[in-house]
Formats: structure tokens, sequence, C-alpha cells
């Protein structure tokens, strides 16, 4: 009786250990996801449970996947007020940092040149770190004139092919000039418009996972 009171003790005590190496497992699987960018990701004009951040966490949820998602993206944000919190951001050790910057420039009409040089130096920044990037483009409208347009437009896959990037060409794909996506001041994405980007930008993201 004593020699199998004490085998049930150890079955129950291995049980026990392995229940929680599992534990330590999941918690060790999970990924850190930061955005990193301007109102278009931070969620400008919408509730806190209708931005990005809340729309993927979502849809991670559905499939059961340990994901925390950061949202350090902040409204009016150029790529100098980026390249200047950077470091600080860095500190949440994120996993993979989603960068979507330069819209701002754009609207201010800063050359391309030095917009490309801020993200340059900031995908640098972040590959140091450890951390993947998923680079989000931008376009600029016809009103910043043909030539501008396209540097700038061309400016995003040039920087993901020389860094060899995970790229979404365009962060606002189906949204932009899209009414029904756009808040009243057809800039911002509305909540449906943000379930349209979570949809566009989770393949990149699991694409961006298996690098890792």
């Amino acid at each position: 009786m004593i020699i199998s009171k004490n085998k049930g003790f150890q079955s129950l005590f291995c049980l026990f250990l392995l229940f929680i190496i599992s534990l330590n497992t999941l918690a060790a699987k999970q990924i850190t996801i930061m955005l990193y960018g301007d109102s278009l990701m931070a969620g400008y004009g919408l509730n806190q449970n209708e931005n990005l951040s809340s729309a993927l966490t979502a849809k991670f949820n559905l499939k059961e996947t340990a994901v925390l998602i950061i949202n350090a993206s902040i409204s009016g944000n150029t790529t100098s007020n980026g390249l200047a919190r950077l470091d600080w951001s860095l500190g949440e050790s994120p996993n993979i940092v989603i960068l979507c910057l330069g819209a701002n420039d754009m609207l201010r009409g800063i050359d391309p040149k030095y917009i490309k040089e801020n993200l340059n130096t900031m995908i640098s920044k972040i590959n140091e770190s450890g951390s993947k990037v998923i680079l989000a483009g931008m376009r600029s409208p016809k009103s910043m004139g043909g030539i501008y347009q396209q540097r700038f437009d061309q400016m995003y896959r040039e920087i993901a092919e020389e860094h060899d990037l995970t790229f979404m060409p365009f962060l606002l794909e189906g949204i932009a000039l899209e009414k029904k996506f756009l808040q009243n001041d057809y800039k911002h994405p509305n909540a449906l418009g943000i379930q349209v980007m979570a949809n566009n930008l989770y393949p990149y993201i699991l694409e961006s996972m298996n690098l890792l």
C-alpha cells in the first residue's frame, strides 16, 4: 500500500510538473507586435475597442494565438518624431514592429530623400534590437505633383527591397476614397475601415511570424 501511494504521488507530481512546463512554454511563445505609426494606426476619432490594435487582437484570439499587440502609434507623427522616440519604444522588446510613417511628412511636402533617410535609420535600429520589421507603405495624392508623387510612392518599395522586409504596399488598400470606410474627414478610417485594414494586414503579420 505504501509503495502504491508513493507511485500515485509521483505520478501526480510528474503531471503537475508537465502542466507547469506547458504553461511556461505557452508563455514563452507569446509574440509581441508593436504598431508604430501615426493617426492611421493610432485610432484617431475611434473608441479604444475600435482601433487597429483591438481589431488585430480579436483576430488572433479567434485563432487562440498568444499575441500581445502594443499600439505605439501617435497621431500627427512624422518620421522625425518616430525616430526621436524609437529607442524608448523598443524598450518594450517587440518581436515584430509594423512601421507605417511618412504620410504626415508628405502632407508637409518634405523631400522623400529625407523621409527615406529617417525610415532607413529606424529600420536599422529595429533590426539591431532583434525585432522583425513589417513596412506598410503610403501613397501621395496627385495634388502633390507628379514628380513628388512618383518619388514618394516608389520610396517604400525601394526601402523594402534594400532591407529585404515583409512589405505591405499600401496601408489604406481598399479604404482610401471609399466613403463607407472613412470618417467624415475622408482621411481616417472608421470602425469598418479598421476591420478592412486588419484583414489586409493579417497575412503579412503571419508571414513575419513564420520568420521568427
